[in-house]
Parts: structure tokens; C-alpha cells; sequence
């Protein structure tokens, strides 16, 4: 299977976990598909000073910048797995 196929498959299994991840787990996926699918962050920051989630995502994307997609459709692929078993 091909790089996208698996991205694909991993983000319809992501779900579907049993369990729900922790907030920085969440983070995680989050930020790694946002950089497969978009690449790096040009947005502005959030205006909102209290928006404390969008802020937490807004970093966390962030963090990711210069990460080829491919290399975050890796990384995503291996936390659903992990997440999975």
C-alpha cells in the first residue's frame, strides 16, 4: 500500500479507538495531521488569549514546522497503530 492509503486508514482508525487518548496524545494526532495534510503553519495565532485549546493546537502545530508531510503521515501511521494495540 501506498504512503496515502495507509494516512488514510490510520486516520479512520483513529477513530474508532477504544479508549480515548490523553490531551497531549490528542495534541499529538492532531498537530501531526494538520502538517501531513496542510504543511506547516502560516495561520496567525489565536486573537483570543483565553482560547486555551486553540492555543495548545496552535503550538502544537507550531512545533512541527520544516516536517515534510510524508515524515508526519509516518508518524501519525505509528501512533494509531501504537494506539490501537
Amino acid at each position: 500500500m501506498d504512503l496515502n492509503t495507509l494516512f488514510q486508514e490510520a486516520v479512520g482508525n483513529s477513530k474508532e479507538l477504544k479508549e480515548r487518548p490523553s490531551n497531549d496524545t490528542l495534541l499529538q494526532l492532531y498537530s501531526l495531521y494538520k502538517q501531513a495534510t496542510e504543511g506547516d503553519n502560516l495561520n496567525d495565532p489565536p486573537a483570543n488569549p483565553f482560547d486555551f485549546v486553540a492555543k495548545a493546537k496552535f503550538e502544537a502545530w507550531n512545533e512541527l514546522a520544516g516536517k515534510p508531510k510524508e515524515k508526519a503521515m509516518e508518524e501519525y501511521i505509528e501512533l494509531v497503530n501504537k494506539l490501537k494495540s
